[in-house]
C-alpha cells in the first residue's frame, strides 16, 4: 500500500482517450472523503470534459497570463511560447478539474485572528481533497498534475465557467491516461523533515 502511495507522480502528457463518467464520479466521490475542519466539506469541483469549456477557460486565462508575463518584463517571443503551452495543456487534457473552496458553511467570527484561522482551516481541507483526488485518479490508472493558475485569476475562472460566486478557485488538475513513464524524483529523507519529541 505504501508503495502505491509513493508511486503517484505528476503527469503532464496524456493520450487523447476519454475518461468514462463512472471513473470520474468515483474519483470525485473518493476526494470527498478527505478530512475537513468541522466536517464542513468546503470543497467544490468544476469538471471540464467538453472542448468548448476548456477553450473558453484557456482563452480568458491567457489574457491574464499575458498581462502578468509582460509585467515581469518577458520578451514577446517568450510570452507567446508560454501562453501557447498553457493553452495546449488545458485544451489537450482529456479532463480539467477546477478545485474550489466555498466558505459559506464555515464558522464566522467577529475578529480577524479567528477569521484568518477559519480560512486557513478551509484551505487545508480543500488541499486534502485535492490530494485524495490525485490518489483516486492514480488508483484508476490515470495520471494527473496539480497546477495553481486559478489562484492568480480567480475571477476570470469564475466568469469563464459561470461558477457560483461563493466558489473560490484554488487549483486546476489535468487528468488523463499517461503517455509518460514518470521519472523517479528525489525526496527529502524523513530525518530531514521530522523531529521526534
Amino acid at each position: 500500500m505504501h508503495n502505491f502511495l509513493r508511486t503517484r507522480r505528476s503527469i503532464r502528457r496524456f493520450t487523447s482517450g476519454t475518461i468514462d463518467r463512472d471513473v470520474l464520479n468515483r474519483i470525485i466521490e473518493t476526494a470527498t472523503y478527505a478530512p475537513s475542519a468541522h466536517n464542513r466539506q468546503p470543497w467544490r469541483f468544476a469538471v471540464l470534459t467538453h472542448p468548448e469549456a476548456k477553450f473558453r477557460l484557456s482563452e480568458l486565462l491567457s489574457k491574464d497570463f499575458r498581462t502578468d508575463l509582460a509585467v515581469d518584463g518577458m520578451s514577446e517571443t517568450e510570452i507567446k511560447y508560454r501562453i501557447n503551452r498553457s493553452k495546449s495543456r488545458i485544451n489537450e487534457s482529456p479532463v480539467v478539474i477546477i478545485l474550489c473552496m466555498d466558505l459559506s458553511e464555515m464558522d464566522v467570527y467577529p475578529d480577524a485572528k479567528r477569521t484568518t484561522a477559519e480560512r486557513t482551516m478551509a484551505i487545508q481541507s480543500v488541499a486534502a481533497a485535492g490530494l485524495l483526488l490525485q490518489l483516486a485518479a492514480h488508483a484508476e490508472g490515470l495520471g494527473s498534475v496539480w497546477t495553481c493558475a486559478p489562484l492568480f485569476s480567480p475571477n476570470t475562472v469564475i466568469s469563464a465557467l459561470e461558477l457560483p460566486a461563493s466558489w473560490e478557485p484554488m487549483a486546476m488538475f489535468f487528468l488523463g491516461y499517461s503517455t509518460q513513464v514518470p521519472k523517479e524524483k528525489p525526496m527529502k529523507a524523513p530525518y530531514d523533515v521530522v523531529k521526534f519529541l
